[in-house]
């Protein structure tokens, strides 16, 4: 199992990365909140087009992101994301989509795939889980955006099963990055989240912690449960292990930042 650590770019940007991702030569990255030009409550690498900041300052922000992982900005394909679990193919028609415009972004989908070089996937997060996905035999990634909501409905499981599907894909080679979101520590649900875990999830007990009437959710738990289900290798599936909502001063966090705060943004490439 690899590692995620933080770099410091020559921009000033800083990002994280999954060891086993790079050393596969996959250009990819988790944004922070640092090196970028937005004010508050935005402060200050915020890559969300719909947050209510400068558009101009985000785009500014996005370039400066895309340029420490060497990506090409224009280039790259983002999504509406409205916590579903509709999975996108991506070819060469869509680059550069929602890249610089939000209207711009496939709508409706929360999940992208693609077996295109040098065309970058990005979405973006403020608590909800970022899962990313390498294929290295089949020459595919993928890239899903797990709210509770998106958890709950296996779009990281999904997402694979698309890959599978499109590129023939075998879960037991696929390399998987859990990137920073809001931790077990800090994720209180009530029981309607509950019971739909229930449902779905045979281990559901080992997802959730009863505490004084609501209960403490493990969404990358959750996420690492539902592609051990279909096959990925324990080994394979990384987790940061880093909860948002406790370290705002490096990441962007909805529920601790009360809903007015940025967007950290992930990205990859083949």
């Amino acid at each position: 199992m690899g590692e995620f650590v933080l770099k410091h770019s020559q921009n000033g940007v800083w990002y994280g990365l999954f060891t086993e991702f790079a050393i596969r030569g996959i250009k990819h990255g988790v944004s922070t909140r640092l090196g970028g030009r937005s004010v508050q409550p935005f402060t200050s690498l915020n890559l969300g087009l719909h947050t209510g900041d400068d558009a101009d300052t985000v785009w500014h922000n996005r370039q400066a992101f895309c340029q420490a992982l060497g990506l090409t900005a224009d280039k790259a394909v983002t999504a509406e994301q409205v916590h579903g679990d509709v999975v996108r193919l991506v070819t060469e028609t869509d680059a550069g989509r929602g890249a610089r415009h939000y209207q711009e972004a496939i709508d409706g989908t929360d999940a992208l795939i693609t077996n295109v070089p040098d065309l970058p996937l990005m979405l973006f997060f403020a608590d909800c889980v970022p899962v990313l996905i390498v294929d290295p035999v089949a020459k595919a990634i993928g890239i899903s955006h797990a709210g509770w909501k998106g958890t709950v409905a296996k779009i990281a499981q999904k997402t694979v099963m698309a890959m599978q599907q499109s590129y023939n894909t075998k879960p037991a080679d696929c390399l998987v990055g859990i990137g920073p979101s809001i931790g077990p520590c800090c994720y209180e649900v009530d029981e309607m989240v509950i019971s739909k875990l229930r449902s779905d999830f045979s281990k559901w007990e080992e997802l959730a912690i009863p505490c004084a009437g609501r209960w403490q959710l493990n969404l990358w738990e959750a996420n690492r449960q539902q592609l051990l289900e279909i096959g990925v290798k324990d080994r394979n599936i990384t987790v940061s292990g880093i909860c948002t909502a406790e370290n705002t001063p490096v990441f962007f966090s909805h529920r601790a930042e009360n809903g007015k705060t940025g967007r950290i943004g992930a990205a990859i490439t083949l």
